[in-house]
């Protein structure tokens, strides 16, 4: 009797490679492996009918009331900016009317050089909105490489990408000690050297909202808020660093929370005049968007981005 190949005969085909070598055959061309490598795509919702439905903001976690139409205005420029500036801009299907929240793509995923990790967003309220972004996802051909799960809690904004060695990983409100275990793991078996893990401290959201990677080896950070074992892991590297210095124009503005479009070239919410000052004297490029409606909402043009694809530095 001959051993037929389904158990492993001489005509079985062992699959031997990494998935990293794998997308050009069986998955889409994703992946990200910094903060400010040229961006190629980015996955978007565009707010709908769940934001017309909202009775108290706070109950849903917004800062104040907005306007629904403007916001999606908008939004709607936000996506003409990135596209304006070469970024292909895909959409996350509509989703549950119950999910005011879900504009906010960065929360929802991590995308990684070999795929993405599928978030396990903290609060009650934002719970099942990664559901739409996982569809989403796997449409597009992006390999899946992990959901949160079990208890763990983890949202992506959570994770700044310094370069392909190094993550810094906060555990706070959104992120939990078992989440932030479960990504340090998968960032490690794709051959991630170093994963600094810092704390938030208490009223903060996001570690995108106190550091924010520019250029190679220049980053924002916020005096007396941002994690000094992140400031210590970037000066070991010899970033730069732009610090904030109108607190109130960042809270109320929230122009750190802006996206690197290419190495030291960064789209930026407009009215952070004082950031964009400190940016260009330190040589970046700033293009602005106006989001002052969407920022009611809680959060900025990074909070708002799923990062797909960007070129390795």
């Amino acid at each position: 009797m001959v051993l037929s190949a389904a158990y492993g005969g001489v005509g079985w085909s062992p699959r031997s490679g990494s998935l990293l070598n794998e997308p050009g055959d069986y998955w889409g061309d994703w992946g990200v492996s910094s903060e400010c490598g040229r961006l190629r795509a980015v996955l978007l919702h565009r707010p709908g009918a769940e934001l017309d439905e909202i009775v108290d903001y706070d109950a849903v976690q917004m800062r104040s009331d907005l306007s629904s139409d403007l916001a999606r205005l908008q939004h709607d420029a936000l996506a003409d900016a990135y596209r304006a500036n070469g970024v292909a801009v895909h959409y996350v299907a509509d989703g549950r009317p119950d999910k005011p929240n879900a504009m906010f793509v960065r929360d929802l995923m991590l995308m990684t050089p070999a795929g993405a990790i599928v978030t396990r967003p903290a609060s009650t309220v934002r719970a099942g909105e990664e559901r739409a972004v996982a569809e989403a996802l796997a449409c597009l051909g992006v390999p899946i490489l992990m959901s949160v799960h079990g208890s763990g809690t983890f949202e992506g904004a959570d994770v700044v990408w310094v370069d392909r060695d190094l993550c810094i990983l906060a555990e706070g409100l959104r992120t939990n000690r078992e989440g932030a275990d479960q990504v340090e793991r998968i960032l490690r078996e794709i051959g991630v050297r170093e994963v600094v893990r810092v704390g938030l401290p208490y009223g903060a959201m996001h570690l995108d909202g106190l550091l924010g990677i520019l250029d190679r080896d220049l980053a924002v950070v916020w005096p007396r808020r941002t994690p000094y074992p992140a400031v210590r892991a970037l000066r070991d590297r010899g970033f730069r660093l732009v610090e904030v210095e109108d607190e109130r124009e960042a809270q109320e503005r929230l122009p750190m929370n802006g996206v690197a479009l290419a190495p030291g070239v960064i789209l930026m919410p407009a009215g952070g005049d004082s950031l964009r000052g400190r940016y260009e004297a330190a040589g970046v490029t700033c293009h602005t968007v106006e989001i002052g409606e969407l920022v009611k909402a809680g959060g900025g043009i990074h909070c708002m981005t799923g990062f797909l694809k960007r070129d390795d530095l």
